[in-house]
């Protein structure tokens, strides 16, 4: 593999445009409103497509690819199962959000809770979630890049530099290129904000896209995979498999020709995570960047389509280019032991000029858009909802501004920090799974019950600390999770009711502005008669159920066609449009 002048030439133009679109939007971010939200005026093609674009990291194809290798297609269910929260936050939570009026999903505590521990919730989200949990995303981010690097340049030297040792740590070649690439983002989202971010988002996702695209074709197409039925042939069946099937004896495995997930396994994916767990992304009732952009629509309407373009694109559009170059890779590369790193192997050993520098520019864009994503939101918690109410003395947006641009350049540089630390990816996504285990169920309640208070956030946040120990060596990370999401609700239950509601001209506030309605709000409503309560809630749930079942028939149908099953999958795709109009119908009576 030789990088040509036509490959150089495709990465820098790819730089060329990003830095062209934060030249053109540089100029706007003039305060806050604008720089983390671009002004509440994203439509929802914009801002649904930079919700795909941030959660399509360098990490994502290389995590795939690794699941299939395991566990057949089937595999995925371990990140598809993640849909059912996905589509319930489009249909109870996104008009939610953009209604809130608010600047970060951090700043949800100050117009729902009260008293002190109301500010020391905002405070310690803003300090656990923006910089903690987030720097740990970053991280697995890097390290993702960095394996891509050193696969793609395995001699690389950086302007004449090897390595050199700095503080004790060893930097190499490929390390100071992942700085300079970081570097380069810090600038661009310091520059451009929110809108700058999500304009970039969708140039890059279109690039990430394409070249996974163009990369599944060229390498079907390979004398030695020969095709899909080529592929077929040199693969056992059962990896073709859709859907797990349940063992009731001997947990998971996959090696009597079937992916079988054990009961405990399929509880903890299908039945605990999707609402239980705080994951980037996926977070239940919506949150962090996805919550950013469901806010910076033109409207509740703009935030509905954004959420339901994500899930869609998300689940079921994107997966497929990455599937099928990971089942190449068990054909190309039976014997290698990091599955991750056969999918980079590919793009090195088969892509000729010109598709090389597509690809790796692909690569570049998935990198970037996560992380300048993570960036400016993390900035947002830190300075919105940590230095602002800490600041006594208002002051001029354009003080928060530079501190914004500064912030930025300081999450950079501790991601670096934390990504030294890290030597598998999967350690930093378990971890976040199982401590925020049972935060989900009081995230998803605080919008729907009266009685949820600041202190049963503080507790489900903190709860997962005081047993996670005992169990990370002694059970399955499914087992864990099962037990920890448990004792977090039963902990946040039990504080709830031990400590004293909000108080109420705080909650009479929220739901005049909110209008929830409901059952668990009767206690406020009724006292406030003059407010028009939301109703009509059967009709979210038909349209979750609907759009689940619209997802997974997109999904599934395309997967049939790719693989021969042309009647199969037209029928699932006849399915797919039958739940799509179901879900258009019932949206017009939300």
């Amino acid at each position: 593999m030789v990088f040509s002048s036509l490959d150089y030439l495709i990465i820098g133009l790819y730089f060329i445009v990003n830095i062209s679109i934060v030249i053109y939007v540089s100029t706007k971010s003039e305060n806050r409103n604008n720089f983390f939200l671009g002004g509440r005026k994203l439509p929802w093609y914009i801002a649904g497509t930079s919700m795909v674009a941030t959660t399509f990291a360098a990490d994502t194809p290389l995590a795939v690819t690794e699941l299939v290798a395991e566990n057949g297609i089937a595999g995925n269910w371990l990140w598809w199962n993640m849909l059912f929260g996905g589509t319930m936050t489009v249909f109870f939570f996104a008009r939610l959000w953009r209604r809130a009026g608010i600047l970060t999903d951090a700043e949800f505590v100050a117009i729902r809770y009260s008293g002190k521990s109301a500010k020391f919730l905002r405070a310690f989200r803003s300090i656990y979630i923006g910089i903690f949990m987030n720097v740990i995303v970053m991280a697995w981010v890097n390290l993702a890049m960095l394996k891509i690097i050193k696969v793609m340049f395995p001699n690389l030297n950086f302007f004449g530099i090897n390595e050199f040792n700095f503080l004790g740590i060893n930097l190499d070649a490929h390390f100071l290129t992942l700085i300079a690439l970081l570097f380069f983002v810090a600038i661009y989202s310091s520059l451009s904000g929110l809108k700058g971010i999500a304009i970039t988002d969708s140039f890059q996702f279109i690039m990430a896209m394409t070249g996974s695209i163009v990369l599944a074709i060229f390498t079907l197409n390979h004398y030695e995979i020969g095709g899909i039925e080529g592929l077929k042939e040199k693969l056992p069946d059962w990896v073709f498999n859709f859907i797990p099937s349940i063992d009731t004896e001997n947990g998971e495995s996959s090696n009597a020709g079937l992916f079988k997930m054990s009961i405990t396994a399929f509880v903890a994916y299908l039945g605990v995570q999707w609402w239980a767990s705080w994951y980037p992304g996926a977070e239940p009732g919506g949150g962090g960047y996805i919550a950013q952009r469901m806010m910076s629509a033109k409207n509740e309407k703009h935030s509905i389509i954004a959420t339901l373009w994500f899930q869609i694109a998300h689940f079921a559009i994107r997966p497929w280019p990455w599937i099928i170059v990971a089942l190449s890779a068990l054909v190309l590369y039976p014997n290698e032991s990091d599955k991750g790193a056969t999918y980079v192997m590919i793009i090195r050993d088969l892509l000729p000029s010109g598709l090389l520098g597509l690809l790796m520019a692909a690569f570049f864009a998935a990198y970037m858009s996560t992380i300048a994503s993570q960036t400016v939101w993390g900035t947002s918690y830190i300075i919105n909802d940590l230095l602002e109410p800490i600041l006594k003395k208002k002051r001029e947006e354009k003080f928060y501004i530079k501190i914004s641009r500064l912030t930025t350049f300081l999450l950079m540089i501790l991601s670096l920090i934390v990504t030294t630390q890290f030597t598998k990816i999967s350690d930093a996504w378990k971890f976040i799974l199982v401590c925020s285990g049972g935060i989900g169920i009081v995230l998803i309640l605080r919008w729907f019950w009266w009685r949820i208070n600041a202190w049963s956030e503080i507790s489900a946040m903190i709860a997962p600390y005081f047993i996670y120990p005992f169990f990370k060596f002694n059970l399955t990370f499914e087992s864990s999770l099962i037990i920890i999401v448990f004792w977090s609700i039963f902990v946040s239950m039990l504080v709830t009711f031990l400590t004293k509601p909000t108080d109420e001209k705080k909650l009479m506030s929220f739901y005049k502005k909110m209008h929830i309605g409901g059952i668990l709000w009767k206690k406020i409503s009724d006292k406030m008669p003059e407010v028009k309560s939301d109703k009509n809630y059967r009709y979210l749930f038909i349209n979750w159920f609907f759009s689940c079942l619209m997802i997974m028939f997109i999904l599934f149908g395309t997967g049939k066609i790719i693989f021969g099953e042309i009647s199969t999958g037209s029928i699932f795709l006849a399915l797919a449009f039958i739940s799509g109009n179901v879900v258009f119908f019932v949206m017009k009576k939300i």
